[in-house]
């Protein structure tokens, strides 16, 4: 039987919250609005669980959103970031952290030579855009349709009419001015990747994707598409920039480039190398980098960038992923959990299935269907907003959102996944009763 939770405290903190805050929150998705009630306020997290204000204690599959590839409160990552804190939180000047957290990602990397550490997986994608502007002394970008790279004002947008069109601003407040500096395709096609290419390429600076899109469902691209992206911009002198906030470090420790061995100029990475501490980073090849402040004329800083406390969050986690064996295992028991769980749906003739890629899943309420754009999505979400309310009442937490994907951490044991397993199994259940 499913049964609700009590939620009481974290419906009044939300209360509270909303007098602060807009909408209650400091980060959109976490209002809860695709789902029902307002959002858990969540109190602390161990290994793999978490617990809300109310006492209720999840099997967590959200892992703030990717970072925690280790779990929460990871030993190795704690320990860091209290040495670190014994001598301080902050300086606004280098520190030998930066060196070794340079080094550890720089020595096993071999797409980027030089690397500049910010706070944010966003500040990430705008240094890396004006990098891509001021090398090639072009203007435009191309985006594709179902990736997100952060709240850049020009990353902003979505897709006009037709195939190869001007981008429209998806939020207030951004200029039309920057929109149109934006072309906007859909994802794995690649006729009208060319054709667009064929026009505008005297004026692309960049193209820039999520290798793996997983912003808006898991939306895996054929290798052919990212081939045939990467020659068009290697012939056509246009940047191609690989977005990794999320891919980078979590589907191998050089991410999505690595996974299919194509090279490209510039790769964001975001917060799954602090530890779940702010960081992101954006590295290119010495020639690209030589353009950044203070080399080169392309300006770009930040206070907090390097902060020695996040460094060594990221030393330590990263020295972690960096051992033989990490991902692979990784990438074993998250088929572990999707295979149980696909099973189930396929032996019940239920419409779902669990996409996934090294240890990223994606709930698909799509079935068999190979969903690579994200116009081939089914829009509507209740069936998810069901699910999730049947999850939480069985112990397991994910994203508050359809369109976001679950993360599977070292911290998740076989039989912490096969609890789970059974959750979501019981879960799909009540949602296709």
């Amino acid at each position: 039987m499913q049964s609700k939770i009590n939620r009481s405290k974290s419906e009044s903190l939300f209360n509270t919250a909303k007098t602060y805050f807009p909408g209650g929150v400091n980060s959109p998705v976490r209002a809860f609005k695709s789902v029902d009630g307002g959002p858990l306020f969540i109190k602390k997290g161990d290994g793999c669980t978490i617990w809300d204000e109310d006492g209720n204690q999840f099997l967590d599959f959200c892992c703030s959103w990717g970072p925690l590839i280790l779990g929460h409160n990871n030993q190795h990552v704690y320990n860091g970031i209290v040495d670190a804190l014994k001598n301080g939180a902050s300086f606004g000047a280098p520190t030998v952290l930066e060196n070794e957290l340079a080094e550890l990602i720089l020595s096993r990397n071999p797409f980027i030579e030089k690397i500049r550490f910010v706070s944010s997986g966003t500040e990430a994608v705008m240094s890396a855009l004006r990098l891509a502007r001021g090398y090639t002394g072009k203007k435009k970008v191309l985006k594709f349709e179902g990736c997100y790279h952060g709240h850049v004002d020009s990353m902003l947008v979505k897709a006009g009419s037709g195939l190869a069109t001007f981008g429209e601003s998806s939020s207030a407040g951004v200029p039309e001015e920057y929109a149109n500096e934006t072309l906007v395709l859909p994802l794995n096609d690649i006729e009208a990747l060319r054709a667009c290419i064929k026009e505008y390429k005297d004026e692309l600076a960049c193209a820039i994707i999520e290798p793996i899109p997983a912003n808006n469902g898991l939306l895996l691209q054929e290798k052919t598409f990212l081939l045939e992206l990467r020659k068009l911009c290697t012939e056509n002198g246009i940047i191609l920039l690989f977005d990794e906030v999320i891919s980078g470090f979590r589907v191998g420790f050089n991410g999505a480039a690595e996974l299919f061995n194509i090279k490209p100029d510039i790769i964001t990475y975001g917060k799954i190398i602090g530890g779940g501490l702010p960081v992101g980073a954006y590295g290119a090849s010495n020639e690209i980098m030589a353009c950044v402040s203070p080399d080169g004329p392309v300006y770009q800083a930040g206070t907090l960038s390097g902060n020695p406390v996040a460094m060594a969050a990221g030393i330590a986690q990263l020295t972690e992923c960096a051992k033989p064996g990490f991902y692979e295992d990784q990438e074993e028991r998250t088929l572990f959990f999707v295979e149980k769980v696909n099973n189930h749906a396929k032996t019940n003739g239920y419409n779902f299935e669990l996409i996934t890629i090294g240890s990223i899943f994606w709930l698909s309420f799509d079935g068999k269907k190979r969903v690579r754009r994200a116009d081939q999505i089914d829009a509507d979400m209740g069936q998810f907003k069901d699910l999730f309310s049947a999850l939480l009442s069985r112990g397991v937490y994910i994203g508050p959102s359809g369109y976001e994907v679950g993360f599977i951490s070292q911290a998740h044991t076989k039989e912490h996944l096969t609890v789970a397993a059974t959750a979501l199994c019981e879960a799909l259940d009540v949602v296709y009763s």
